[in-house]
């Protein structure tokens, strides 16, 4: 296979090999439409050139120059020729698109020699000497990985000198001089001065967009989208067009439709005299794409066919970089444009009702960040607000966060817990670890398709963008209106933003929760015609129960009965539950408990009428209802020390301290807790099964249909279950009498314990239903206490590549994964007709989702919020894997790993 394609050569099926850029460069190329000529350096290249320790093949460069070769010949110009020299632009070209976060260089074969000549043969020494001086800065900063302020300080000065306000108002001399100042300042900080010879400048180039492959925020956007490692870029080397040749000239992006909203209309950006990194950095807030038309109207009416037609190619929005040379229109990139959740979800459903989509490739498009996006909170319009500025609606959702000026601050922050705002003049890639860490981005610089709004909307982050009457200053921004200071923000202040209507507003505002779209309902409704798996929710409020009925979910997997227990009015019932010395207290506060809990699952019940419930109950160690041991300790400590003190109340925090040192365990959640705790306290889990059969009745009299499947946690030896059951079958039994026919339960375990899994065979024999707690089951199976992991090794971890993802957001398939297969298969083997699901976060996440479609699970349960995700990855699933029963187990296992 070449290592050196023209763009003649390729097409769009190469993608993998020629990188997304070059695959649409050499498509469009092959389409006709007007694409300045080049050549792809494939991603093999890449691979090779970091198997050889960052060093090119052998044998590569002399295929890049005899590219170069026919390039020449392509546009009769000569590489590093004084009179008529051709430049290039060397630019990266990622499989898997990923604006923004790796390098460019442009103008590339200008030196001492070659700029007088393009000043010659285009007559515009201005124009010359800009393009050169962009070249050193960009040059600097990519090859030399100098940092980009040692010139904008050099660049700004010197306009203030001048008094010039914008770019293209500096003369050649301005130039002329600032290009001698960018030398020296490279060869003090660089240690190397600027390479006059046109092939260096090459090969350093190239090399220089190899190594930005596996930069720091190139890396950071790959780990967050999944993109794998050994990918690679490509590298596109593609003669150049100028937008900055004059007030006929101008460059921009153009989406083919809204990526806001997924409206059908034409949207865009364009500055006119510009070079294409004008747009993206945002160091210049540019035109709306409309008003090109009023500038230059045949380039805007070409550029609207050629969207029109770019769009029904690749039956997607597109994403087009454009450039104007005195008149001509010229096209450098076009892919699959980046997108909002909700202009997803309308721009699949739009292209289906268009014809040019099936159903099965719009729920195909949606990506589950995109739904998570979705259902974004927005401000409520009618809480009181202090607006202090509008910008650019870039990026939808609301956020309210403390403001910050830098992503290192921002980081920080977040990792310390806060909510945070990072507010720039404009970002650049090298802050993307800050966007991420942010809850919103707002920038008093660029435009809607500036590098601030692209990643925010591709994270799903609110963003606004341009909003030019707030002005930076240290730690601090302004907001001035007629050149007066009318408020100042310091770090550390409260702001909101609002990336739907572009206002920033001071303090924390109301906002409102979500709603489901038409369009997204309706791709739901088509996922539901396709999934096979069932979606269920965990939910321990009826109110939660509604929301999640709302999103569609089919049943509760998950009703945790102690987060019941936590309410302010019921903890003194609790504790005296607890704290009781002798059966008859405890059975005295069980009874005082007994209405409230049969009030909550009266209120699910109803909630859920048709639908199963799955109640777990009580699961945590009882300390969890006690107060803090340390905090007893001290508070016992001051009332012993006090002379006249309260000595009712220190006889209370004795007995409580001694209760809560005699509960106190090692290891809690390998203590005394689920069924264990249910053994050694069984008239808890009497109470609990009375007022779940009471509630039942209750609500079959009121013509409510109810159908509990009741939950035994932790269960890890069949005997356990076997005495759980018992109890429960024999309260049943006792609350409801005659009527024992017309309530249908079912009674189940949750697999969270690995003895559990592997003796699912024995288990089934007392179980209706499998249950598969994924949180717990990860934790026991990997040996990996959660919120110790999290805290400190397991990022390490995920970042090293010693584990693929984190096994708590990502279903661990090999080792967890294992376990659930066996146990399904055994529990199976046992009773065919055996419901099994899972109810841990897992239950949310497509990699999961689809593990559990192909082992043949029954459901999975989910946050309600998640629900929407859920039902559209178990369509994916379905669409991707097909039906399990029709592939062999040795499909299966491939599937999982």
């Amino acid at each position: 296979m070449a290592r050196v394609m023209s763009f003649g050569q390729g097409d769009a099926s190469m993608k993998h090999l020629l990188g997304g850029k070059g695959a649409n460069l050499a498509e469009m190329t092959r389409v006709g439409l007007p694409v300045p000529p080049g050549f792809t350096i494939t991603t093999d290249v890449c691979r090779a050139y970091y198997a050889a320790g960052l060093r090119l093949p052998e044998g590569l460069f002399e295929e890049v120059l005899s590219a170069m070769k026919e390039l020449e010949d392509a546009k009769g110009e000569r590489f590093g020729d004084p009179s008529r020299p051709l430049l290039v632009s060397v630019r990266s070209g990622s499989v898997t698109s990923m604006p923004g976060m790796m390098d460019t260089i442009l103008n590339l074969g200008l030196n001492d020699d070659t700029v007088e000549g393009l000043a010659r043969s285009t007559g515009d020494a201005r124009f010359a000497y800009d393009c050169y001086r962009r070249l050193i800065q960009m040059f600097g900063n990519v090859v030399f990985d100098m940092e980009g302020y040692h010139f904008d300080f050099l660049l700004e000065r010197m306009k203030q000198q001048q008094g010039f306000e914008q770019d293209h108002q500096v003369t050649a001399d301005g130039w002329k001089a600032l290009i001698d100042e960018y030398k020296s300042v490279m060869v003090k900080h660089a240690g190397r001065s600027f390479p006059q010879q046109v092939k260096e400048q090459l090969q350093l180039a190239v090399e220089a967009v190899f190594r930005s492959w596996n930069n720091q925020r190139a890396q950071i956007y790959r780990r967050l989208h999944q993109i794998p490692d050994e990918q690679g870029t490509a590298v596109n080397v593609q003669s150049m067009v100028f937008g900055n040749r004059g007030t006929d000239c101008g460059t921009g992006v153009v989406f083919t439709r809204n990526p806001s909203t997924g409206g059908h209309e034409l949207y865009g950006e364009f500055l006119m005299n510009a070079q294409g990194e004008d747009v993206v950095a945002g160091v210049r807030t540019p035109m709306p794409i409309s008003k090109l038309e009023e500038e230059l109207p045949q380039a805007y009416e070409q550029l609207v066919s050629a969207a029109r037609k770019l769009e029904q190619h690749y039956r997607d929005m597109q994403d087009i970089e454009f450039t104007v040379e005195k008149g001509k229109l010229f096209f450098l990139q076009t892919r699959n444009g980046k997108r909002t959740a909700q202009a997803a979800v309308k721009l699949a459903v739009g292209f289906v009702k268009e014809g040019t989509i099936s159903k099965e490739e719009a729920l195909q498009r949606i990506e589950p960040f995109h739904l998570d996006q979705l259902l974004h909170r927005a401000i409520d319009s009618s809480s009181p607000m202090e607006v202090l500025a509008s910008g650019l609606p870039a990026s939808p959702g609301a956020a309210a966060g403390q403001a910050v000026f830098d992503a290192d601050t921002a980081e920080a922050w977040s990792r310390a817990g806060k909510r945070v705002i990072l507010v720039r003049s404009e970002t650049t890639p090298e802050d993307i670890h800050g966007v991420l860490a942010a809850e919103g981005v707002l920038t008093s610089r660029g435009g809607m398709t500036s590098h601030a709004a692209v990643v925010a909307r591709g994270m799903g982050k609110p963003c606004v963008c341009g909003c030019e009457p707030i002005r930076l200053r240290d730690r601090a921004f302004d907001v001035a209106a007629a050149d007066k200071v009318t408020a100042t923000i310091a770090e550390g202040e409260w702001i909101s933003i609002d990336g739907a209507t572009g206002r920033v507003i001071r303090g924390v505002v109301q906002l409102r929760e979500p709603e489901l779209t038409a369009e997204l309902e309706e791709l739901l409704v088509w996922a539901d015609e396709i999934r096979r798996l069932r979606v269920y929710t965990n939910a321990d409020t009826p109110e939660d129960a509604g929301k999640a009925r709302g999103f569609g979910a089919e049943g509760i997997g998950l009703c945790r009965t102690e987060h019941m227990f936590m309410s302010p009015e019921r903890i003194p019932v609790v504790r005296g539950m607890i704290l009781a010395e002798q059966p008859e207290e405890r059975a005295a506060a069980l009874r005082e408990l007994l209405p409230m809990q049969q009030s909550d699952f009266e209120g699910i019940f109803r909630a859920m009428d048709g639908l199963p419930v799955t109640i777990r109950l009580l699961d945590p160690p009882l300390h969890e209802f006690l107060p803090n041991l340390e905090e007893l300790a001290i508070r016992h400590s001051l009332l012993s020390q006090q002379p006249t003190g309260d000595g009712e109340e220190l006889k209370r925090v004795e007995r409580m301290l001694r209760k809560v040192r005699s509960l106190h365990e090692m290891n809690p959640m390998l203590g005394t807790r689920g069924c264990r705790l249910g053994l050694l306290y069984p008239e808890i889990y009497e109470m609990q099964a009375e007022a779940i059969f009471r509630a039942a009745i209750q609500c079959l009299d009121d013509n409510v249909d109810v159908q509990p499947d009741i939950m035994i946690p932790l269960v890890g030896h069949d005997s356990e279950l076997k005495i759980m059951r018992e109890l429960v079958d024999r309260k049943a039994a006792e609350v409801l009498g005659t009527r024992w026919s017309a309530i249908k339960y079912r009674v189940g375990t949750m697999i969270e314990v690995p003895r559990a899994a592997i003796t699912a065979g024995s288990i089934a024999r007392h179980a209706d239903f499998f249950s598969f707690g994924t949180n717990d089951l990860t934790q026991m199976t990997l040996g990996y206490s959660r919120d110790d992991a999290e805290g400190k090794f397991l990022t390490h971890y995920v970042e090293s590549k010693l584990l693929p993802n984190n096994p708590f957001q990502v279903l661990d398939q090999e080792g967890v994964g294992t376990l659930i297969r066996w146990a399904v298969t055994q529990g199976k083997s046992v009773k065919s007709q055996m419901k099994t699901g899972i109810c841990g976060e897992h239950g949310g996440d497509k990699e999961s989702i689809f593990f559990c479609h192909a082992e043949g699970l029954d459901y999975v349960s989910c946050s309600p919020y998640r629900v929407p995700l859920a039902r559209i990855a178990a369509a994916q699933a379905a669409i991707a894997l097909g039906n399990p029963s029709d592939r062999t187990s040795s499909q299966l296992d491939q599937t999982a790993s």
